[in-house]
């Protein structure tokens, strides 16, 4: 209910509708008719049409047959304005009373903010310029039973936003333009990689074995086969596999599941892009990602500095920064070396800075969280830090060099994970030794099927995985993960 003399409330406004919903159909009119044959979009005309003057519309007439949904209403006596939008695009209606039969007119009269309708009509500009349709037919295609969101203060909370993301779209353009920026981000990925021969591939959602990446998964069961499954976590086994089959650059852009915590970076359903190249190293790929998302940026933004909270990203200046993790701890703390050595040192420091749980972690794992508090968020502009110790990166080559440390890049950039990469470890033996680790720290099944491939021989391989949802907050301003998914996941509202 509202207070002001302007408003009515909600349950009014729902039933002068249905008023009107009923009048429509007294008059004949059928309000969710099944079809609409439309000559072009709203958008399209005003494009194809920007630069004709009034003079050459009115010596060269051209009709209009189009449709969309009633953005704005104005009434002066026997004229009546509408504004319809596809969306896109919004254009102005002129509806003479003189010029329309009896029905048509009483028609006009039963409709709010938010019908769809079909117009045929005349175009022409008005004495103020405004390219407008001057209405000789009018369909009713849905009529509305709820009123739209008020244009500027209706859907500004952010959870309604997400809750109802169709009126989202309808109240506010710029989110509608985070979603098609998202979609050209998408498409140039696939351009851009396939353009260097990759090839895209589908594996399984659901797998037997949570198998390529520590996290829980979300489970599930199969009547007919009498078989738990889990929702994968990554592909990456499986796109491995087919490295092994003969496949020697391949890419999924696909959904991944883990059934842990939700933020503004992290969503349990999420889009990753699993991308694996035989014959490439880490160090190749920190060069192709450099030049991917760069171009990526181009391509669907226009340009590769970004806007991100009171910086600036800059994606176009190359080589990006470089630290190992050692590096980008120290560079971005007051820890010396001698903190990161001894175990005793490193817990002692993770003490100061407020790390939990920090008896239960491996030596690795423990660098990584001091990482964590004290760099990771202070990453702004591109940087690839490299040398992951090997007790968390499972799946990653040691360096020859350095067998407690990895050939293991994670790419940061605005202060968050964007991609992480490695090249493969691709000797069986010591990927079940690997595997038989973790399994003991985590109680995890060790995929044998995968074992079995890594067995009839993987080439040298480097793989890696970018976040999509988290590029497209990049590359859109966006600060929270659920404003760049249409759908996010969210908890029910109390007493649904």
């Amino acid at each position: 209910m509202t207070d002001s003399n302007t408003l009515q409330p909600i349950e009014q406004l729902i039933a002068n509708r249905a008023t009107k919903l009923e009048a429509l159909r007294a008059l004949g009119v059928e309000p969710f008719p099944g079809r609409f044959r439309v000559e072009t979009s709203v958008e399209a005309l005003r494009r194809d049409l920007e630069e004709a003057t009034a003079e050459s519309l009115d010596q060269d007439p051209r009709t209009a047959r189009v449709a969309g949904r009633i953005r704005a209403q104005r009434g002066h006596g026997k004229v009546s304005f509408l504004d319809v939008s596809d969306g896109a695009a919004q254009i102005q209606l002129y509806l003479r009373r003189d010029r329309l039969d009896e029905r048509t007119w009483n028609i006009v009269q039963q409709l709010d903010l938010g019908d769809y309708i079909g117009i045929d009509g005349t175009i022409f500009r008005t004495r103020s310029g405004e390219l407008s349709v001057a209405v000789h037919d009018l369909t009713v295609l849905a009529k509305a039973l709820r009123p739209m969101p008020e244009k500027y203060h209706g859907l500004a909370d952010r959870e309604a936003r997400a809750r109802q993301r169709y009126l989202d779209l309808v109240a506010n353009s710029a989110s509608r333009q985070v979603f098609e920026t998202r979609s050209r981000i998408v498409s140039a990925i696939r351009r851009l990689l396939e353009g260097a021969g990759f090839l895209e591939v589908e594996t399984p959602m659901m797998q037997p074995l949570a198998g390529g990446a520590t996290a829980r998964p979300f489970t599930t069961h199969h009547n007919a086969l009498d078989l738990d499954l889990y929702l994968r976590i990554a592909p990456e086994l499986y796109l491995k596999r087919l490295i092994v089959g003969g496949f020697e650059r391949v890419f999924e852009l696909n959904r991944n599941f883990r059934n842990e915590g939700i933020s503004t970076r992290h969503n349990p359903e999420f889009t990753m892009l699993e991308f694996y190249w035989a014959y490439a190293d880490y160090e190749l790929l920190m060069e192709f990602t450099e030049g991917l998302l760069s171009s990526v940026a181009q391509e669907a933004v226009g340009e590769t500095t970004l806007p991100w909270g009171g910086d600036v990203i800059d994606l176009g200046r190359r080589p990006w920064r470089r630290l190992t993790l050692r590096e980008a701890i120290l560079t971005h703390s007051d820890l010396a070396p001698e903190d990161l050595g001894e175990r005793s040192r490193m817990e002692a420091a993770a003490r100061r800075l407020g790390v939990e749980r920090i008896e239960e972690r491996s030596d690795g794992k423990l660098l990584a969280e001091l990482f964590e508090v004290t760099a990771e968020s202070r990453l702004l502009q591109p940087t690839f830090v490299t040398d992951f110790p090997r007790d968390i990166s499972p799946l990653a080559k040691a360096r020859s060099d350095n067998p407690e440390m990895t050939e293991r890049f994670e790419l940061f950039i605005g202060g968050m994970e964007v991609a992480n990469a490695y090249t493969e470890l691709n000797d069986p033996s010591e990927q079940r030794r690997r595997f038989e680790e973790q399994a003991a720290l985590t109680g995890g099944a060790i995929d044998e099927d995968f074992l079995l491939a890594l067995e009839h021989g993987m080439p040298p391989t480097g793989g890696e995985g970018i976040g999509i949802d988290r590029l497209v907050m990049l590359m859109t301003g966006q600060t929270s993960i659920r404003d760049v998914i249409l759908f996010p996941l969210l908890r029910p509202r109390e007493g649904a």
